[in-house]
């Protein structure tokens, strides 16, 4: 009766027996299956698995503000303001933005310069600064002048020198630079290495050949004065030119004015030039010789004439006398007047009275003749000697004709006057002087003198000036000074 149940029960356990072992080898296997569905999920998914082995792009964004926030750190920490530098790429370590840093003040750079143009910190040290100063040194930039070059244009480093620096170099050759003056041009003028061929730099040169600056000049101006390439015709040239030609200037004339000073262009038009026009016509200067005087010395457009004219009429009432009416035939005659040093008018003066001579004497000789006071003085006692010692004349003619000591003794005034002497004619100092060796010769065909032939008193001529051509280029560049105040000594 029993052995019914106990088989039931022997069956029930032994299906269990079989569960629970089909139940383990699927929990045994388990692992292995989950395993290989998840390389299999993670290689549908793709990019998703990298996000477990990398920082996250939230992360990485942080680090780089972390990294930023303490380069700021350290370029506040030596004076340098960096809110400027926002959204430029910087180095991302501190150690790379200070030897940066370092490298600049190896130029001669100095914190004071860089917050000036603080996105020179953008510059790869390698990769930009290097390879533009390379160029530079071969190109023939001094190491001395290197300084001042890069505070002038820091811009430089930026420069591509492909690109960017060697088609402005090849350009200015072609503007008739000799190659060993580019460094001198660029040293003078950095900025040019950032103006674009087409634009203002072919514009102004095309301008000034245009009003007749002659084409073979040009190189020598821009070596004298390059600052002509960035300057606007439109803006700058042109108005110049215009104003000069109001005043009486023929536009021909302008142009060699230019070509001999071309700095006067950048005299400014109404901070400079217009004032000082008004200025010498108030002490004396006639509007009918306001070309004159700016054509014999362009100079004077840009000095600071309220300060110098002031000065020089005080100056000159005190030792002669001299009126402001006076001051105006002067500068007529002479404009470098304003210019001269109160040392060397004092000198001359003084050897003017030690010849004998009384002041308003002095105060008329100078009138008549400015050039007294700027004359090498020992052509002048040469001269005087000469006159006393042979000619045997009275000092009231010196009075009458003070340009007698303009003159060079031993190409005029001694030939003249031996021949004079010879054929026993009497005459002025100006009949003997002031003519052409030409008309001299034609004067000695005269037996006698009935009247005292004189020509009129020279003064500048704007024909000459038009007319003026050498044969050869004036354009070799020199380092004369230009402005110099003793221009005749």
């Amino acid at each position: 009766m029993f052995c019914k149940p106990t088989l039931l029960i022997s069956s029930y356990y032994q299906k269990r027996n079989n569960l629970l072992t089909r139940l383990q080898c699927s929990v045994a296997s388990r692992p292995y299956a989950s395993n290989s569905d998840s390389a299999r999920l993670n290689k549908k998914q793709g990019k998703s698995s990298s996000l477990y082995g990398r920082a996250s792009l939230l992360e990485m964004k942080n680090e780089r503000i972390a990294n930023r926030a303490r380069v700021y750190e350290f370029l506040r920490s030596i004076g340098i303001e960096p809110d400027e530098l926002d959204g430029l790429e910087l180095p991302v370590t501190v150690d790379v933005m200070k030897e940066r840093v370092e490298f600049l003040h190896t130029l001669g750079l100095t914190i004071e310069d860089i917050n000036n143009y603080p996105l020179v910190l953008g510059c790869s040290v390698k990769k930009n600064m290097v390879p533009v100063l390379d160029y530079l040194g071969k190109l023939g930039v001094k190491r001395s002048n290197l300084t001042e070059f890069l505070r002038r244009y820091p811009q430089v480093l930026h420069a591509s020198v492909v690109v960017d620096l060697a088609p402005v170099v090849k350009y200015l050759e072609g503007m008739d630079i000799k190659p060993n003056d580019i460094p001198r041009v660029l040293e003078r003028y950095p900025e040019v290495l950032g103006y674009k061929l087409e634009g203002t730099m072919s514009t102004s040169v095309a301008y000034l050949v245009g009003i007749g600056v002659a084409r073979r000049e040009i190189g020598g101006l821009l070596t004298k004065y390059p600052e002509i390439l960035g300057m606007r015709v439109g803006r700058i040239i042109k108005p110049f030119v215009e104003y000069l030609g109001r005043l009486g200037i023929p536009t021909l004339a302008v142009a060699r004015l230019i070509e001999k000073r071309p700095h006067i262009l950048g005299f400014g038009l109404a901070d400079q030039i217009k004032p000082n026009v008004k200025l010498l016509t108030e002490f004396g200067v006639r509007e009918a010789s306001i070309s004159s005087v700016i054509a014999q010395y362009p100079e004077i457009i840009g000095l600071d004439l309220g300060l110098k004219l002031p000065k020089q009429l005080n100056f000159l009432t005190s030792l002669i006398d001299l009126g402001r009416e006076d001051l105006g035939k002067l500068i007529e005659k002479m404009p470098q007047i304003v210019s001269l040093s109160s040392t060397a008018v004092v000198k001359h003066v003084d050897f003017l009275k030690s010849c004998g001579f009384s002041e308003e004497q002095v105060k008329k000789m100078v009138i008549g003749c400015p050039q007294l006071l700027a004359l090498n003085m020992d052509i002048m006692k040469l001269n005087f000697d000469y006159f006393q010692s042979k000619m045997g004349r009275e000092l009231d003619e010196l009075v009458d004709f003070p340009a007698f000591f303009t003159y060079g003794l031993e190409s005029t005034i001694r030939p003249r006057h031996q021949m004079v002497a010879k054929k026993g004619l009497k005459c002025s100092l100006a009949w003997l002087l002031n003519c052409s060796d030409a008309k001299f010769e034609q004067r000695m065909k005269y037996d006698t003198i009935d009247i005292d032939e004189m020509e009129d008193e020279s003064s500048f001529d704007m024909n000459s000036l038009i007319a003026r051509r050498n044969d050869e280029s004036d354009s070799d560049y020199d380092d004369e000074d230009e402005d110099s105040d003793e221009e005749y000594l």
